[in-house]
């Protein structure tokens, strides 16, 4: 179906204002009683020559000063390549978060549990929680484990995932 030039003025008006294209999809359909896909709004946009505004992020309020001491890795710098210490303990597990994610996983990282065995964990991309052991077989306590959730949660909030 095509769109009258009043129509795609307002199109136009709400990419102006910001809309993302799943917006624009619903009120052509409330406004106009126009039903169309989301690829057919994405075409529509694209032939009206609009381009969406990006959001952009919200910025830090303040640098973390730890950032800034941390010398850069390189190869002539083999003490920067170790990976940084826990960032968040609690009750003797303690959770580090993967600078370079894993692939397959949204974040990732590694965990210590109070008796000194380790794990990798990750998030996948349906927002569920894996955890790999080091050791095959191992599970930990139920508290560790409770323990490991309040921390990973702490150390994600904290960086803002």
């Amino acid at each position: 179906m095509t769109l009258d030039d009043t129509q795609r003025k307002k199109v136009a008006g709400w990419i102006a204002e910001g809309m993302k294209l799943s917006e624009i999809q619903n009120r052509l359909a409330a406004d106009f009683g126009v039903r169309m896909t989301y690829m057919d709004v994405r075409f529509l946009v694209d032939d009206l020559k609009l381009t969406p505004k990006d959001i952009e992020p919200p910025k830090p309020a303040a640098p973390a000063p730890t950032l800034a001491a941390t010398p850069p890795s390189s190869p002539l710098n083999p003490a920067a390549q170790n990976p940084p210490a826990p960032t968040a303990a609690t009750g003797g597990v303690s959770v580090v978060v993967d600078q370079l994610t894993r692939v397959g996983a949204v974040v990732s990282g590694k965990v210590t549990f109070s008796d000194g065995k380790t794990a990798d964990w990750y998030i996948d991309q349906t927002g569920r929680l894996g955890l790999a052991p080091q050791q095959a077989g191992y599970r930990p306590a139920a508290a560790d484990v409770q323990q490991f959730q309040a921390a990973l949660e702490a150390e994600l909030g904290r960086l803002g995932l």
